[in-house]
């Protein structure tokens, strides 16, 4: 408890701690309109609750990562090479969330502009189809990917795990209130 005073005492602390949260909101605003969007799809009543409930789901994902940090961080040597350039399971894991997310981005951007030209099999999240727990899925899916993301750059800011938690508890508190209007 004396070393964790000890770090909030520091004006370096402070400095990195203000400067996470705001990196943490700013990421966190890309996870907030995903969630949105995949919640727009719900009925109006079901909407707000289940908004808040996969932004919940944020915190703890991004918490049980920052739980792990020390392992995930570690995953730098190359598992493979591909024209002189190693690929880490670090590397890997940030590929698969990308490219999760672009397809994502793409086939909810191709619903919004054309909703009639999407193959009914593909509408699971349109607003006839929708359900609670379709959405859940979706929105834990993406957390994950943004966690990650978030948890990445906190361990580039500072190598203190109390400030870690700390920015991301109060980044997700930020979308929590950020999330209804």
């Amino acid at each position: 408890m004396e070393d964790l005073l000890n770090l909030f005492s520091l004006p370096e602390t402070w400095l990195a701690l203000s400067t996470l949260i705001l990196m943490e909101v700013i990421l966190g605003i890309d996870n907030l309109i995903f969630i949105s969007i995949l919640t727009n799809k719900l009925p109006p009543e079901k909407q707000s609750r289940t908004r808040q409930i996969g932004i919940l789901m944020a915190l703890v994902l991004r918490l049980g990562l920052l739980a792990t940090l020390a392992f995930i961080v570690s995953l730098t040597k190359p598992v493979f090479t591909v024209f002189d350039q190693g690929f880490s399971w670090r590397d890997i894991i940030m590929l698969l969330g990308g490219l999760f997310l672009v397809w994502k981005a793409t086939k909810e951007i191709r619903y919004m502009v054309d909703p009639n030209k999407v193959n009914k099999s593909e509408t699971v999240g349109s607003k006839a189809t929708a359900t609670a727990s379709a959405v859940m899925v979706q929105i834990i899916l993406i957390d994950a990917v943004f966690s990650i993301d978030s948890i990445i750059t906190a361990v580039g800011m500072t190598d203190h795990l109390p400030i870690m938690v700390v920015a991301v508890v109060v980044a997700v508190i930020v979308m929590l209130l950020a999330a209804d209007p």
